[in-house]
């Protein structure tokens, strides 16, 4: 089976300092991945640098065998460009990121409508029904008229995944989704998107939610000071690890 995702030597600098080092994956499509380590190991730039919201300084990125990325050929493209490659990818921030100016609906809406307008055989008409189907799903189909600050932190993130899957991206990323989140809020992200996962909907998700990790991805990955130390299937990873310093980041949640 051909993979969705590759990841070739991707690297990132800030300045003197190596954020990323020589990141090679590959994903299945249907896979849920999920991306562990302490806060500052690369795991953000990462999503950052799929998302083309950073610009890696080596590497490939493809998506479904089409090269999206290639740091040896100058230049990513025009802004229009990168936003068709952008097209590939739904983000999830951990701070929402909604507009407060528009109700959940026009939310989910923004982006279908702004393509619209570039794209004639985009169905208007449908962008609504589309949006509502989403907040449905998202156990939110009362809430459609409701503004971002009429909404608990809980209900926004659920607004911004059905924002983010509006646009029927190869995969959904989410960074870190819960951490902005009250603790009995937490759960009923995570249920949205264990749902998600269920479904085989093809997603990588940043997270510090372990057992939700190990209980949800197929596969995971953990990374520290801008490297992959250790990937396999999730529960191998986090009940077996190969690696002592695997061992000691899972260890230090009690895993």
């Amino acid at each position: 089976m051909a993979s969705i995702l590759e990841v070739e030597n991707i690297r990132k600098n800030f300045g003197r300092t190596e954020v990323l080092k020589d990141i090679r994956f590959t994903m299945e499509e249907g896979e849920a991945l999920s991306i562990i380590g302490s806060s500052g190991s690369g795991k953000t730039t990462l999503l950052r640098c799929l998302n083309f919201l950073e610009t890696p300084d080596e590497g490939i990125i493809r998506v479904r065998g089409e090269e999206l990325f290639n740091a040896a050929q100058k230049g990513s493209g025009s802004e229009a460009v990168i936003r068709r490659k952008r097209l590939h990818f739904g983000l999830v921030f951990q701070s929402f990121n909604l507009f407060p100016q528009y109700t959940a609906l026009e939310n989910v809406m923004l982006a279908p409508s702004l393509l619209a307008k570039e794209d004639s055989s985009i169905q208007k008409e449908t962008l609504a029904d589309r949006a509502r189907e989403l907040l449905d799903q998202m156990g939110l189909s009362d809430r459609a008229d409701n503004y971002p600050h009429q909404l608990s932190g809980g209900q926004q993130q659920r607004v911004a995944i059905a924002r983010a899957l509006a646009l029927h991206p190869d995969i959904l990323c989410f960074d870190e989704p819960t951490s902005a989140l009250d603790p009995e809020l937490t759960g009923e992200v995570l249920k949205v998107i264990r749902a998600l996962a269920e479904h085989k909907t093809t997603m990588i998700i940043v997270t510090h939610e372990m057992a939700f990790a190990r209980d949800v991805s197929d596969r995971a990955i953990f990374m520290d000071d801008g490297v992959i130390v250790e990937q396999g299937p999730s529960r191998e990873l986090f009940d077996n690890p190969k690696m002592e310093r695997t061992r000691k980041f899972i260890s230090s949640f009690g895993g």
